[in-house]
């Protein structure tokens, strides 16, 4: 024991945790009993809490059984596999039915039954480590529990496991940064802190860090060691609402990482608030970028969680870059793990970004071969940027996830090895280390050498196609560059006058599978975009409005969609107003007992002050007109090259190549003669889908492999039976022994 603090193995060994929590005067709560309900007046029925029951993990679940109003609980009768377990329920505090029940791997069948009424429920357990969804495990995988100064110490498994830490912390009176709280001292200068519910209580912290899905994750909320937490309460101070932050950037290390600190900076705002933070490493894009795999590390932190302090009320995400594509991405890949979502220098996924970037080497590597006919001046006119230093930014900082031999965080390989990176002459066999194949559990495999197939193709793109018919490119230009621009082979290399396919069916895979961000699904949570405005840097302002065109294009409106930008930073007065508005709207949601739908809830609940705006020497200025003059955005090279605002395309349909196309005159007979053998397919018709383009899919899984299969719906409790005193016997048709329910 270190500072009052316990290292201890999980929850498969519970009793050790209650031991060393008790020994430093702690009382921990194993489950919080949720918020809500009195028995139902209807059928018995069997609910999982924190999960869908095929997705559950780590060998428990929160398991209620909803009674008949007036049921005598003592008369309720239920089994896991045969098994009674009618003990280990209880009515709760709230008068729910509550108890959490240990599993066997795998399937697990649980009934209940009060007198005549029966159900039945299977509940599904999957290991701690993962997969669930995401499919199978990405090797080699590097254990970082020793050097990620979280002090977990030494993985204990292949899968990266270690003993799960608690700390306890508490802030000084006057404020300033946690401290070590040892329960057996209690330093005497604790401060105290009121929650956005009034409650004023010590600002103690208690912070659990472990692993789980081979990463590292990491949650903090008030816990006041005077009071403790009895059993099925929550700590009093949490007020059931949680931060949720997301790593910025974008990378493919084979390494569990680390995850953010959850209690410094605005974190640490949010704790005195009551709020929970919680957060895993693999939610950080700098080393994850496969948001699937985020997404599923979120679920499985989430049920565990609620399992140990209960139901949450809503989870808003926030984080920036990087960040907004996780939440973005997860959000609409996996709707109900986020309620709400504050995407800043927002981007809507990765695989657009991506093409954004793929798109800026080529035409780097143009520029610097054809200066001279290509000045300075006019590259704008093919980058779709405000300047020429958006694309040099972007190579500079994200070629990486374009190159098989860089960003796995592996050893390079000098020789055929498969644990150690790939390189195309001394280790062709090696892991390589792009995006695509990063994820290729969701792509698949192309048949010619096995890389992971890739989604894209700049085939028929008029590179800088506006700027010629607005005057601005001159035909040579225009032609020049057509020719010549290439796109990137399957290592990453630039090739000059050549362009590349997508490999077969990975752009249906792209679309069906949400890589590239439709926002279909997106109309279920708020949404505030948070944008400091920087158009010469890679977070350009028009990935906000991006977004906004997509969920117009998908849902009709972009209502739920709200952005507060600014010329230069953005005011910590207007992130202030964000958080406090993304609050009140998700309250409202949650108290809206109207029945109408999720989607309509999001827009009627929406607070006034919820409207795009712009901030302009500390004054909020809701007039679009005006705020674009001081703060406007730009675009992209698809966008330059004819593509719309919502950038959503990357393989669009041909059209035939015609000279009706171009104002009189435009192009010489030589120049036409180019054109057509820059062209020979045809050039992208931008009025028609991208190619191959279809609703995404929400909750695919990659477990059967490559492309996914939707989840679909959660599975519910069905009318069963219990055949005898003992809770068995052989279910028939109707639900029970000789075909009565």
């Amino acid at each position: 024991m270190r500072n009052g603090v316990g290292s201890v193995r999980g929850r498969s060994l519970r009793s050790a945790v209650v031991a060393t929590a008790l020994a430093a005067g702690v009382t921990l709560a194993w489950m919080a009993a949720p918020a809500a309900a009195a028995p139902a007046s209807g059928p018995v029925q069997i609910e999982v809490l924190g999960n869908r029951a095929d997705l559950v993990s780590d060998g428990d679940a929160l398991v209620e059984v909803v009674r008949p109003t007036g049921t005598n609980p003592d008369s309720v009768r239920v089994e896991l596999n045969g098994e009674d377990v009618a003990d280990e329920f209880a009515v709760r505090s709230d008068g729910r039915f509550l108890a959490v029940l240990e599993l066997d791997d795998g399937d697990n069948e649980i009934t209940a039954a009060v007198q005549q009424q029966t159900a039945k429920l299977t509940i599904t357990n999957h290991s701690k480590s993962g997969p669930i969804f995401s499919g199978p495990h990405l090797k080699p995988w590097l254990c970082t529990t020793q050097t990620a100064g979280n002090g977990l110490g030494p993985t204990e498994d292949e899968e990266c496991n270690a003993p799960t830490r608690i700390d306890l912390l508490y802030q000084p009176q006057g404020g300033g940064a946690l401290q070590p709280y040892d329960p057996e001292n209690p330093p005497a200068n604790v401060g105290t802190t009121t929650t956005d519910e009034g409650e004023e209580v010590p600002f103690v912290v208690r912070r659990e860090r472990g692993t789980m899905n081979r990463g590292i994750y990491e949650f903090s909320v008030l816990f006041d060691p005077d009071e403790g937490t009895a059993a099925w309460d929550p700590p009093p101070a949490w007020t059931g609402k949680v931060v949720w932050p997301f790593g910025a950037a974008a990378g493919t290390v084979h390494s569990q990482g680390t995850a953010l600190n959850t209690v410094t900076g605005s974190n640490l705002t949010r704790l005195g608030e009551g709020f929970m933070v919680a957060t895993h490493s693999l939610n950080q894009h700098n080393s994850n970028l496969n948001t699937v795999v985020s997404a599923e590390s979120t679920m499985m932190l989430k049920e565990h969680i609620t399992e140990d302090f209960g139901e949450m009320r809503y989870v808003i995400g926030q984080g920036g870059s990087g960040g907004s594509i996780q939440q973005q991405l997860v959000a609409n890949g996996y709707p109900g793990l986020l309620d709400g979502i504050m995407p800043g220098q927002s981007f809507p996924d990765t695989w657009t970004t991506g093409t954004e970037v793929t798109n800026c080497i080529l035409l780097n590597g143009y520029f610097a071969a054809n200066a001279a006919l290509w000045p300075s001046a006019v590259r704008n006119q093919a980058t779709g940027h405000q300047g020429t230093t958006s694309c040099t930014f972007w190579q500079i900082a994200f070629q990486g996830p374009t190159l098989p031999s860089q960003g796995c965080g592996l050893p390079p390989g000098t020789e055929p090895d498969p644990n150690t990176m790939y390189h195309p002459v001394n280790n062709p066999i090696g892991v390589r280390c792009t995006a695509q194949d990063y994820m290729v559990n969701i792509w698949g495999r192309r048949d010619e050498d096995g890389f992971a197939k890739r989604a894209g193709s700049n085939i028929g793109l008029q590179y800088a196609l506006k700027g010629l018919l607005n005057g601005d490119v001159s035909p040579e230009q225009f032609v020049d560059l057509n020719e010549e621009i290439g796109s990137l082979n399957i290592d990453g290399v630039r090739v000059p006058g050549t362009r590349f396919p997508s490999d077969p069916g990975a752009t249906q895979i792209a679309y069906r599978t949400g890589r590239v961000n439709d926002a279909a699904h997106l109309d279920r949570v708020p949404m505030i975009d948070l944008r400091p405005s920087e158009n010469n840097g890679i977070h350009t302002n028009f990935h906000s409005w991006e977004m906004k065109e997509r969920l117009e294009a998908a849902n009709g409106d972009a209502d739920n969609h709200v952005v507060f930008f600014s010329p230069g930073g953005l005011p910590a007065a207007a992130t202030s107003e964000a958080f406090e508005l993304m609050d009140e709207w998700l309250a409202g949601i949650e108290a809206d007992d109207s029945g109408a739908s999720l989607e309509d809830r999001v827009v009627d609940n929406k607070p006034a002050g919820a409207q795009d705006a712009c901030f302009i020497g500390g004054v909020k200025i809701t007039d679009q007109e005006q705020c674009l003059q001081q703060a406007p955005f730009f675009g992209a090279p698809t966008i330059a090259a004819g593509g719309e605002l919502k950038n959503d395309s990357i393989e669009c349909q041909l059209k035939p190549l015609e000279q009706s196309d171009y104002p009189d005159g435009t192009f010489t007979p030589e120049q036409w003669e180019r054109m057509e053998a820059a062209f020979p397919e045809g050039v992208c018709d931008f009025s028609k889908p991208a190619r191959d383009q279809e609703t995404s899919i929400p909750w695919m899984s990659f477990a059967d492999g490559p492309g996914g299969e939707p989840l679909g719906d959660a599975p519910q409790s069905v009318p069963g039976c219990v055949g005898n005193s003992q809770g068995k016997g052989d279910t028939a048709p109707g639900g029970c022994p000789g075909g009565k329910p």
